[in-house]
């Protein structure tokens, strides 16, 4: 077994590798640059090496310079993570060539699946269904029309060397793939190096499933079931699930029996992900498609380890060793659910614009994957940090080849420990996100008996999720476990789209709920009237008095009336319990039982004060509560509006990022929804469009000029 293994990777992942490693007695290095210098996985690391500047194409995308890392500190073998160098034949060549070990597959099964051209026509000939696409690259616009025509819109523009999201544009008519196919080229080649395009048939109602592979060095390969990852934005995925709520055990054995015949094509060997695309139209399950395979581990990998009880990272280091697996495709069974969301740091408020920021608040519901592997054991080290003890007793023994000795991460941890929530992150409160890399914050993960069970655990957890300092997608996810489809499981790729084309405004609230948010009110400002009389020594005695209060949400006012022993909104009573101190950021309350549901339900509230009330942020959305005195409640109304400036005549960017191009001249006239400018932000690139009619009057930025939030690109009149 190796004795210390190098990271390659940044955030939340190299935390995750670095937890199993700590757990099997292996020491790391981690490597960063000047953006992550002060990175929880930087410190987190036994050791670790300084790469270069911010940009990853100078700092992580560099081989030589992780080469250089690990001969530096004597790691003897690399974990990629996934992204940056993951899938890069040329640096597993490279570390071959040093005689570094490749915590990955061979590097022939990089080159065949690394390709999605070239790994659709090995799909093909080992039996895997397929896409009808177009035959190999197309290298022009016009091209890109003759093929669309051809296969049939909607058809799908992919980099052949994409993933994440990253380079796929979907054309629903020749205007779309006239605007988009030269962009679907440049992200390619800005993210990947490779600008090489193909198209694809977009299937209709289609599901996104994959299969878990994972195979040793001995020519054994399994499938450990199946994903759900339909529902996405922008082709990225959001919400990952496992088993998915479609597949049947029959459709399952099919899937995984074809997708392990392709990984037995090209000899693959360690964690990797055949993704398939499946007809939701088709009743039967037996429309699936071969879309890709990531020859690597994927970022959705927890909830695969929550129902299998497997160490995925434990077992790609285990076969990189040599070893055999120590489990075969009887061994591998279904036990409960799993759902994993991913926290961005994007704005679903804003048409989920990428934001850029300092961490000011990061309070997760449980410890993430840095906090929580403070606790774990380190690797024995002398007085040099990092390095393995000199005396041979102290060194954890290598494990003999095939033994089902387990070492890494247990069930229970690999499943969030006694609450069943697991945070895998890599941030801390103070940290930044920058605009150099993804924007994840974190990945929550829930396990229950049920898919209900790890839906609630998720609406519970993510109301106690608490964010402050950039826009996140916390309140968006709660709507999604929230809702009705969702927990239905008629899912599609394109169900973001088909249940928010007006985007996104919060999750609806029931009535029910909106009374209670009114007592809460009641009581919280109750407490702070209180602890104000007591500071201006106005009230003996007791802390608390009776109060009669007037609180709006939205256009709605309630009537909230607190007596000694009882609540009432609107005259009706209101059973709630909850400890308040005034300041409190945060508070659990216990709603009583609703008409007819016997049962109470518990809500954890996030608040922050406004000039009038209180932000209560809860079950998916933000609601203002202006909280006044009864008595004088109605005055309000006499209150002057204050009316916003007119932005209408200016194209403001929305988000820092890099002006790709200017679409537009001064003088031109432009019409509404015509393209004006391309931001590109966090590897993305973001068409700006013209709102209405109107005339360019002046151009306040150029071509390659990086732009701050709100900057004005131009004028019009």
């Amino acid at each position: 077994m190796f004795k210390k293994i190098l990271i390659a990777n940044r955030g939340e992942i190299a935390c995750r590798v670095i937890k199993t490693a700590r757990r099997m007695g292996i020491a790391t290095v981690a490597v960063y640059s000047d953006a992550d210098a002060r990175a929880p996985f930087v410190t987190m690391a036994d050791e670790a090496v300084h790469i270069g500047p911010s940009p990853a194409a100078e700092s992580y995308l560099v081989a030589d310079k992780i080469i250089a890392a690990c001969k530096q500190t004597g790691a003897e073998a690399v974990h990629p993570g996934y992204g940056f160098l993951s899938e890069r034949t040329s640096f597993a060549e490279a570390l071959a060539a040093e005689g570094i070990a490749f915590i990955g597959p061979p590097v022939g099964a990089i080159a065949a699946m690394g390709d999605k051209i070239e790994s659709k026509k090995l799909a093909m000939e080992a039996g895997v269904n397929t896409v009808p696409g177009s035959d190999g690259e197309v290298e022009t616009t016009a091209d890109a029309l003759m093929w669309a025509n051809r296969i049939g819109y909607p058809v799908m523009m992919k980099a052949s060397a994409g993933g994440g999201g990253k380079g796929m544009r979907l054309a629903y008519s020749d205007k779309d793939v006239e605007e988009g196919f030269e962009a679907t080229q440049r992200e390619g080649l800005n993210s990947f190096g490779d600008k090489r395009v193909f198209l694809e048939k977009f299937i209709l109602n289609p599901r996104h499933i994959e299969i878990q592979i994972l195979g040793d060095q001995h020519g054994n390969i399994l499938y450990l079931n199946e994903r759900e990852c339909s529902i996405q934005r922008r082709h990225q995925k959001v919400v990952e699930e496992a088993p998915s709520p479609f597949v049947t055990p029959k459709m399952r054995q099919a899937m995984g029996e074809q997708c392990v015949a392709l990984a037995r094509a090209v000899g693959y060997y360690s964690a990797g992900t055949v993704e398939l695309i499946v007809s939701g139209a088709d009743p039967s399950g037996e429309s699936f498609y071969f879309l890709e395979m990531n020859t690597r581990l994927q970022v959705e990998h927890p909830v695969t380890e929550a129902i299998t009880g497997i160490d995925l990272v434990e077992q790609m280091i285990r076969v990189a060793a040599g070893e055999k697996l120590a489990m075969t495709q009887d061994d591998i069974g279904i036990d409960g659910w799993a759902i994993e969301n991913r926290v961005y740091a994007e704005d679903p408020y804003r048409g989920f614009l990428p934001s850029t920021g300092r961490l000011v608040r990061y309070l997760p519901p449980v410890p993430g994957s840095f906090e929580t592997a403070q606790a774990l054991p380190s690797p024995p080290q002398d007085e040099r940090r990092g390095a393995i003890s000199a005396h041979p007793e102290e060194n954890p023994k290598p494990q003999a080849e095939g033994s089902s000795r387990r070492t890494g991460l247990s069930v229970a941890e690999l499943r969030g420990g006694p609450g069943h929530i697991r945070v895998d992150d890599g941030v801390a409160e103070g940290g930044e996100v920058s605009m150099f890399y993804d924007p994840m914050i974190a990945k929550l993960i829930t396990w229950g008996a049920t898919r209900d069970v790890a839906a609630d655990l998720q609406v519970q957890a993510l109301d106690a999720f608490r964010i402050e300092g950039l826009g996140h997608n916390v309140d968006f996810l709660s709507a999604i476990m929230q809702h009705r489809r969702f927990r239905s499981g008629e899912l599609t790729t394109g169900f973001i789209a088909e249940e928010y084309p007006e985007g996104f405004h919060g999750a609806p609230a029931s009535g029910e709920l909106l009374r209670a948010l009114a007592a809460v009110g009641g009581v919280i400002a109750t407490a702070d009237a209180d602890r104000a009389r007591r500071i201006d020594q106005q009230l003996a005695g007791e802390m608390y008095a009776p109060g009669d209060w007037t609180v709006r949400i939205g256009s709605t006012d309630y009537a909230v009336a607190l007596e000694e022993d009882a609540i009432t909104v609107d005259g009706e009573p209101v059973e709630l319990d909850m400890e308040y101190t005034p300041g409190e950021p945060m508070v659990d309350v216990e709603v009583g039982p609703s008409a007819g549901s016997g049962q109470a339900q518990a809500l954890t509230l996030q608040l922050q004060p406004t000039r009038t009330g209180y932000a209560i942020t809860t079950r998916g959305a933000t609601h203002q509560l202006r909280i006044l005195p009864t008595r004088i409640a109605h005055l309000a109304d006499h209150m002057i509006e204050k009316i916003p400036p007119d932005l209408s005549k200016m194209l403001i960017c929305p988000m820092p990022g890099l002006l790709v191009k200017l679409h537009v001249a001064e003088g031109e006239e432009v019409q509404p929804g015509q393209p004006l400018a391309t931001v590109e932000a966090m590897k993305m690139e973001n068409i700006l469009r013209a709102e209405k009619q109107a005339v360019v009057a002046k151009i306040n930025a150029a071509e390659g000029e990086s732009l701050a939030v709100d900057a004005v690109i131009l004028e019009l009149e």
